[in-house]
């Protein structure tokens, strides 16, 4: 019997389990894994073992594997790749939380987790992890629960590998991949730590923005210096920094480094003719923080300039003296961190140098400059035409009534560009979390549809990718 014939009887048991679901969950919301704080490394690796504990009911072969950080779940489906005719599919989650605090924010305990009612009506669970990502990653364990109970396997091999130090920045967890990377051949992978495009249209996300992150600093005279006696003789750090940095964008809101757009690609029509009418506004996107003016590049929708287009940020100044009161100084030297986000065609080491040539150029004699690094990595873009990706689509489209969309994300998930490198591994990144869910911030929530049909949503999927031919 197809997959797709045994559909209903699944999406039946996730219906009449869902209230087992979803104590299920709040039985790993309890688990306080904040992966940043030592005094809860406890914490993480019991959370690590409640779910491989979890998973291994279903009949994967589930172990919890050490790292030089927090512990990592690895969990195999009918023996990984065992039938070579069948897809095979890595799913990846992570364990850990952000800390919670300002604790005095929170409406209620944070490892309490709580159905209650959102100010609109919409019921909501509230803890620490509710939507990053425990609530996510448990839509996809769910339903692998309903298909095993209801025919006894999955449609596809499946490998599930879980982390804990994603909200820390992988930093053991790339190595541990790549060291056991020939435990993780698959297909595809598949990640659930995205988002809705509203509460009742599903998305998929098909690019993540890169990410470059610079500091520099730009020293002139040998100390600080008194403005009454050397203002107006000698360089002050500030003024040359921030002409610099105003310097990085024209009228246009374009940005004015030399080869800085070299690579970068228009969105396909088809593509752009869908996000025209999705009406990202200025209104219902800006007027909520209290601002009404796009101010990327003109010419460019709103919902290019956040998701698929290049940007930089100065993310700080310092310079001089900011205590209270005055002091007459010209500082020895002022610092300005500054963030790209790149796209697709963009190097992040070919941007850091362009960026710093920049920068050099436009130094005077008798300043000098110095550079920090810091984080980078690549833009990621899927194939328009990939199969597993149309197949999701249907199977979203399906369940929510809505048309799945197909959107760019302004931010980064760094493990998708690691399952790129190590891997070679194209990343199908489904979620159904919600702008309003205050991720990393106190009174976390989810939405209780968005987990319910979350479950019902990756059973479809699981069935639609059954079909695709590998």
């Amino acid at each position: 019997m197809s997959s797709t014939a045994q559909l209903q009887p699944v999406l039946d048991r996730i219906d009449a389990d869902f209230d087992s679901s979803l104590q299920r969950l709040f039985a790993l919301l309890r688990i306080k894994s904040i992966s940043a704080d030592p005094a809860n490394a406890g914490d993480c690796k019991a959370a690590a073992d409640h779910l491989a504990k979890d998973i291994a009911t279903l009949g994967f072969a589930t172990e919890v594997r050490p790292t030089a950080g927090h512990p990592a779940i690895v969990a195999k489906a009918d023996g990984g790749a065992k039938d070579s005719g069948r897809p095979h599919a890595l799913f990846y989650g992570h364990y850990d939380v952000q800390p919670v605090d300002p604790l005095n924010l929170w409406h209620r305990p944070p490892f309490e987790p709580v159905v209650t009612d959102h100010a609109d009506g919409r019921k909501i669970i509230v803890a620490r992890g509710a939507q990053d990502d425990k609530g996510q990653l448990m839509t996809f364990i769910e339903a692998c629960r309903a298909w095993k109970q209801v025919t006894g396997s999955l449609p596809i091999n499946l490998t599930i590998v879980i982390e804990g130090e994603e909200e820390v920045g992988s930093k053991n967890f790339v190595p541990f991949l790549e060291a056991n990377k020939h435990e993780f051949k698959a297909d595809y992978a598949m990640v659930c730590d995205t988002g809705m495009w509203d509460p009742n249209t599903p998305a998929i996300t098909t690019a993540l923005r890169g990410l470059l992150y610079e500091e520099v600093w730009i020293k002139a005279a040998n100390r600080d210096l008194h403005s009454g006696i050397y203002g107006g003789g000698a360089q002050n750090p500030i003024r040359v920094l921030t002409r610099i940095l105003g310097g990085l964008f024209d009228d246009d809101g374009r940005i004015t480094i030399p080869g800085f757009y070299e690579g970068v690609k228009d969105l396909p029509p088809e593509i752009l003719a869908q996000w025209s009418k999705l009406n990202l506004t200025p209104d219902s996107f800006l007027k909520p923080i209290g601002l009404s003016i796009p101010a990327g590049e003109k010419g460019r929708l709103l919902i290019e300039q956040i998701s698929s287009r290049p940007t930089c940020d100065v993310n700080g100044i310092i310079g001089g003296y900011t205590g209270e009161g005055s002091k007459t100084v010209i500082p020895a030297e002022a610092s300005a961190k500054v963030s790209f986000r790149l796209v697709e065609g963009q190097d992040p080491l070919r941007i850091r140098k362009l960026f710093r040539d920049y920068v050099t150029s436009l130094l005077p004699k008798d300043c000098r400059v110095e550079f920090g690094d810091h984080s980078s990595g690549p833009a990621i873009a899927l194939d328009w035409n990939m199969k597993p990706l149309a197949a999701a689509k249907r199977a979203l489209t399906e369940e929510w009534g809505k048309e799945a969309l197909l959107i760019g994300s302004g931010a980064s998930i760094p493990i998708v560009a690691d399952f790129k490198r190590t891997l070679g591994l194209d990343t199908l990144l489904v979620g159904f979390g919600l702008d309003d869910d205050n991720i990393h911030s106190p009174n976390e929530k989810y939405d209780l549809k968005s987990f319910h049909k979350g479950i019902r949503s990756w059973a479809r999927i699981l069935a639609a990718l059954a079909e695709v031919p590998k």
